[in-house]
């Protein structure tokens, strides 16, 4: 299956839909090397244009799936009209795949009780899903978690610890395990946890649940502004410039 990307302010993303980057993330799993995906939003845009590895690592990434609605927005500027496809929404599609044929997942990051309440709420509700390691975001040696993933090696490795620092994880990582299929997911396991509620359908399905978080935790709004407008600033900028 090959890719479809357009670039977005320098960054590849891909414009798949959700079935295509299923079908896709299916044959990174059954690849012979490990691969990596990435959720991309503005503000992680925005780290990446201040750090050059960051953003070397979300270039070299096997597939960009455009998370935060800024992307689609970016996108819509440029006259591409694809699908939003959130992180944790993504996540959970992989999860419920994994359940279904047998495939052995491992889980790192969020603090301690969180990580044993997400590992306790999936099984309930994937009562077949075979999670062979799940360790918490808290710890000082990294190769010590790199060589226990090794053991147990896992068809897909889900790392919660924020960005950049999960896909800096991931990247290390993809030249230690032979085939595993990596996504940073940030704050998901603490939703799955049932630590922090998800947005209602009808927001997500408007695009709105990055407002719904801001409403819920105040504290995100000096994230998302001035990133969101200024990413959106940027991107007619860009647009104005190819068209001379």
């Amino acid at each position: 299956m090959e890719r479809r990307q357009y670039k977005l302010l320098g960054y590849n993303i891909d414009l798949f839909n959700t079935q295509e980057a299923m079908d896709y993330a299916n044959s990174l799993i059954d690849s012979s090397s490990s691969s990596h995906i990435v959720t991309i939003n503005p503000e992680i845009i925005e780290l990446a244009n201040k750090n050059e590895n960051f953003a070397k690592i979300l270039n070299e990434a096997e597939l960009v799936i455009p998370d935060g609605i800024g992307i689609k927005i970016g996108l819509k500027i440029n006259g591409i009209n694809t699908e939003r496809i959130t992180g944790i929404s993504f996540a959970k599609n992989l999860i419920e795949n994994a359940s279904k044929n047998n495939m052995p997942i491992a889980l790192v990051g969020a603090k301690p009780h969180v990580i044993e309440k997400t590992k306790e709420n999936l099984k309930k509700e994937f009562p077949d899903l075979n999670i062979v390691y799940a360790h918490d975001g808290y710890f000082d040696d990294k190769n010590t978690i790199y060589e226990e993933i090794k053991n147990v090696s896992p068809k897909i490795l889900f790392v919660a610890l924020g960005a950049p620092k999960q896909e800096e994880f991931i990247y290390e990582l993809k030249s230690i395990l032979p085939s595993t299929l990596m996504i940073g997911i940030g704050g998901s396991f603490d939703v799955w946890a049932g630590e922090v509620k998800r947005a209602p359908e009808i927001w997500q399905k408007m695009g709105l649940e990055w407002l719904y978080r801001t409403i819920k935790q105040p504290e995100r709004f000096k994230r998302i502004f001035p990133t969101l407008p200024f990413f959106v600033y940027n991107v007619i900028k860009e647009n104005l410039i190819k068209k001379g």
